[in-house]
């Protein structure tokens, strides 16, 4: 049977996920697996985690729901407001930048009609810049989820890019993959 509180209800394969997670730490230490939790959350509840879904977290976990918000708060990984189907996460540290990542960032901005931080209308795109995603000599690149696309480097690769995007039409939560 799926959980629900205050509207949240995880799917059964998700909370089949999280409790796999509380699996595998003893009885009161099952805070260790929030972390992995709020990505199953995030994954479930269309990209971001409310307070309402983070107080069904601290209920599963048998929490505090400041505890789950500390957490969620400090991480830059969970969005805490609605965001676009995809969140296009550009690397802005200096090996990408020294490679474009500011013109493609700007180009970004143009092509999609949005700031940083901010969904495009039709709602597809959140363009959130972050710290160093670890492919330096592959810049400028951004991450979907847990996708590199690199190399974007010109308007024709964003326009690629952008088209590729815009024709997914669903992207299945990494976590729901896994065997």
């Amino acid at each position: 049977m799926a959980e629900t509180i205050n509207e949240v209800k995880f799917s059964d394969a998700a909370m089949a996920e999280i409790q796999r997670y509380i699996s595998h730490y003893p009885e009161g230490r099952h805070k260790s697996a929030l972390l992995p939790i709020l990505h199953i959350a995030q994954a479930e509840f269309g990209g971001w985690v409310s307070p309402e879904v983070m107080d069904k977290v601290a209920e599963i976990l048998d929490i505090q729901p400041i505890e789950v918000y500390e957490v969620a708060t400090f991480y830059t990984m969970f969005n805490l407001k609605p965001v676009g189907k995809h969140v296009l996460e550009v690397c802005r540290t200096g090996p990408c930048c020294l490679r474009g990542a500011d013109e493609l960032i700007n180009t970004l901005k143009r092509k999609l009609n949005i700031e940083e931080g901010e969904t495009s209308a039709d709602g597809m795109f959140t363009l959130k810049p972050v710290e160093c995603l670890a492919s330096c000599g592959t810049g400028p690149m951004l991450q979907v989820r847990e996708l590199f696309y690199e190399n974007i480097d010109s308007e024709e690769r964003v326009d690629e890019f952008l088209a590729m995007m815009r024709q997914k039409e669903h992207e299945t939560p990494v976590w729901a993959q896994q065997s």
